[in-house]
């Protein structure tokens, strides 16, 4: 290389330092977002969690959606002017070091209007504590990013109304109550980024167990093989340092607690899919566990061509009589146009237990059931260690050996919040779908042998014709 061409490379390096100083968001969009960090900034839910591991690139994601929401330029939100935002640390250190570093990675120097200080100058704002940041936003107006840390109190999180609140790591309950109310009547965001370090806390029961079944909360985990940009030396250093136990947090952002997951397996990333129509002849069993005070848990499966299970139908109802529950059994099954026997009836595997007879009726459940037109079979093969170590080996398949519709929102919970008790076994809560789970698969079932048109007048006596032939009837020899 020559003189020439070296200065023209450093003078190209040198603009595009200058281009990135002015405008850091360039260096987000072209080169260093990832697509799980996509998926969380297109997505439209109200209420979204990032649960990631350490330098998968969650806390990324926070600075840059409060940044283009700030900026009223977001590319896949409706931008408003004057956005009011607040950004929550666990405390003012964190906050200094963590996400108002980031803020002021990714804010435009020359959109910043003003900085106001708790502490420190406000010409090197990075080396203090900053209360507030104003920039001057689209639409010419000004919008106003604050800094709050949890250990002030809920009383310092109360009065405003916001159109986005940012959790940097997990907030005490009470804070995150107070915030949700802060961003009601502006139907604001909340949206949180976090390593869940704590095991089985409030954000995992409402958060993590229902993203699939309220339809304003959305989350999704971020390990370190979904951020390309980790160095690989970097990435054996951290396993060097920490344990499998760990990992499940630190590594793949999962939340943990000491007994561990049942189905560690189960990753809603890789076995949840879009509903599709299932073909007629896919169309394998329904399971059902009847409950009372306990839900009734029914499911619809389908194993395709190869022996692939898809979960594709849900009932799930608490304190509901077999009345109730038959119907809306039969009323997904008309719109799944699920297959009945010779009589018209459905079909269904059932807890054994449901063929018993009480002092409170004369009849049994499985009899109450076959009454309302659902035909049940309680022979099920209970087996609990063989039905947990099969289904287990269908989710570890690669590829997977099972599917779930994304509308079967409470066994994907369930599997989700099934952890290992004493005694070697599950805890026996939260598992109702899981027992009629294991009761399908534990009956073996084949794939599917696909259907065949039926065959014609003329076909079905020409068939009839070449058997007498090749079984050398008189009638046949003498044609």
């Amino acid at each position: 290389m020559n003189e020439t061409e070296t200065v023209r490379q450093i003078l190209k390096i040198e603009r595009e330092l200058a281009l990135r100083q002015r405008e850091p968001l360039r260096l987000y969009n072209k080169e260093r977002v990832h697509e799980k960090q996509m998926e969380f900034h297109r997505c439209d839910k109200k209420n979204r969690w990032v649960f990631g591991g350490n330098r998968s690139g969650k806390t990324e994601c926070g600075a840059v959606e409060s940044v283009w929401l700030a900026l009223g330029e977001h590319p896949w939100k409706r931008n408003r002017p004057d956005v009011q935002g607040w950004v929550v640390s666990l405390s003012q250190q964190v906050q200094r070091d963590v996400a108002q570093s980031k803020i002021l990675k990714y804010l435009p120097p020359r959109r910043i209007e003003d900085i106001v200080m708790v502490s420190g100058r406000k010409s090197s704002p990075e080396y203090g504590i900053i209360d507030h940041i104003v920039v001057r936003n689209a639409f010419g107006g000004f919008s106003r990013i604050g800094f709050k840390s949890c250990d002030q109190g809920r009383e310092k999180f109360q009065g405003t109304s916001l159109d986005f609140v940012w959790f940097d790591e997990e907030p005490p309950r009470d804070v995150y109550d107070e915030c949700r109310m802060r961003v009601f009547d502006r139907s604001g965001y909340i949206f949180g980024t976090m390593t869940p370090l704590k095991g089985l806390t409030w954000v995992y029961d409402e958060i993590e167990l229902n993203s699939s079944a309220n339809p304003e909360v959305w989350c999704t985990h971020i390990e370190w093989k979904d951020n390309p940009y980790l160095d690989p030396a970097e990435v054996e250093a951290m396993l060097a340092v920490t344990g499998e136990e760990e990992q499940q947090s630190r590594r793949f952002g999962n939340f943990f607690a000491g007994e561990g997951l049942v189905y560690p397996e189960f990753r809603p990333a890789q076995h949840v899919i879009e509903p599709f129509d299932v073909p007629r002849d896919w169309q394998c069993a329904v399971s059902i566990d009847p409950g009372l005070s306990n839900p009734t848990s029914c499911h619809f499966y389908a194993v395709d061509y190869d022996g692939v299970i898809y979960v594709v139908g849900e009932h799930y109802e608490r304190g509901r009589d077999i009345d109730y529950h038959a119907s809306k059994i039969l009323e997904l099954a008309d719109r799944l146009n699920w297959c009945r026997d010779f009589s018209g009836r459905l079909c269904a595997l059932i807890d054994s237990a449901a063929s018993q007879r009480t002092l409170a009726s004369e009849k049994s459940v499985a009899e109450l059931f076959a009454e309302r037109g659902i035909l049940v079979n309680t022979r099920v093969n209970k087996d609990l260690y063989s039905g947990i170590q099969r289904i287990k080996s269908l989710f570890a398949q690669n590829p997977p050996r099972i599917f779930i519709f994304k509308n079967c929102v409470n066994l994907i919970r369930e599997l989700k919040g099934y952890w290992w008790g004493e005694g070697d076994r599950p805890r026996k809560v939260n598992d109702h779908a899981l027992d009629e789970l294991r009761y399908f698969v534990m009956t073996r079932p084949a794939p599917a042998t696909p259907c065949l048109p039926e065959k014609t007048v003329i076909q079905r006596d020409k068939e009839s014709l070449f058997r007498a032939i090749r079984r050398g009837n008189k009638w046949t020899t003498t044609l």
